[in-house]
């Protein structure tokens, strides 16, 4: 339940049903479960092919990405799919670091994946995730990026019992969450 603060007091909103059962009840787990190993084996894949790839972090590392790049930018001066602001990000930031961005790429898609398909700190997995499918989709690129995003927001939603089969079962038990202390009886699951 969701409380606001109405006129000096204190609502009571209850959460519906359906979201309860999907976000909250661990006899969702197994829905996620499926979308959260198809999701990462998607970033485990994409991020293997970068790793074992010269042009990304290989002996000519950065190249890829840096083609990557120029298209996007050659995309915001015709004035399809990139907007300006990202271009300017993309030029500046990106272009001139692109050996450092293609690693973090590469193996961000390889933690990213193996968090998912491990159910290892789920929603902050899929968060990253999604952000990495956010800027591949502010590059002007298509292709899986708008279906892995919203599958990732789901999983980021449901993150409390997305990893229940997985280790999230037994990590946050461990780790606590922000709103409890670390402790064996803080959070029972």
């Amino acid at each position: 339940m969701n409380s606001v603060n109405y006129q000096g007091r204190n609502v009571i909103i209850p959460e519906n049903p359906v979201s309860r059962f999907l976000l909250s009840d661990t006899r969702a787990a197994w829905i996620w479960l499926i979308i959260r190993v198809y999701v990462g084996y998607e970033w485990l894949v994409a991020g293997w092919h970068k790793v074992t790839a010269d042009a990304w972090v290989g002996a000519k590392g950065g190249t890829a990405l840096q083609g990557f790049v120029k298209g996007a930018l050659t995309k915001a001066e015709s004035g399809a799919d990139v907007t300006g602001w990202y271009a300017s990000f993309l030029q500046n930031v990106v272009l001139p670091n692109a050996k450092v961005f293609a690693y973090m790429v590469a193996y961000g898609e390889i933690l990213v994946g193996l968090g998912l398909i491990l159910g290892l700190l789920t929603g902050i997995a899929a968060f990253f995730g999604g952000l990495m499918n956010a800027s591949y989709l502010f590059a002007g690129t298509l292709s899986t990026n708008p279906l892995l995003f919203v599958l990732a927001t789901w999983l980021v939603l449901a993150w409390k019992v997305a990893g229940w089969y997985g280790l999230d079962r037994w990590a946050l038990r461990y780790l606590g969450t922000p709103w409890h202390a670390k402790s064996s009886t803080s959070m029972k699951l």
